[in-house]
């Protein structure tokens, strides 16, 4: 009986390397996806900026959260917007493959 559960324990710690990995893919899947929210918010917040002629770069900042600013990437191009949002990551190279990319127009200019 002992063996038994001596051999239980042994399988439960062999697991948990793989249970936290998939609790840190599971996270990691939440964030990009965060992310891809808070670049189309951004990117509609600066074309919108844009239309009534204010500074798109500052609105679309303004439009999400303090600590996604510093991952933020905003390009203003005629009257169109594009934003590119890295997530947040443990290996760097995950967050350029996972950034979230979204574009807003402003429509035709006044």
């Amino acid at each position: 009986m002992s063996r038994s559960r001596g051999q239980a324990t042994v399988e439960v710690v062999g697991l948990l390397p793989l249970l936290a990995l998939a609790g840190v893919a599971v996270l990691q899947v939440l964030a990009a996806g965060a992310a891809h929210e808070y670049a189309g918010h951004a990117a509609q917040a600066g074309a919108i900026a844009l239309a009534d002629g204010r500074d798109a770069r500052d609105a679309a900042r303004d439009a999400i959260p303090g600590w996604t600013r510093r991952r933020l990437t905003v390009r203003v191009q005629g009257r169109r917007v594009h934003v590119r949002l890295r997530p947040p990551t443990i290996v760097r190279a995950a967050g350029d493959m996972l950034a979230a990319e979204a574009t807003a127009d402003a429509g035709p200019g006044p």
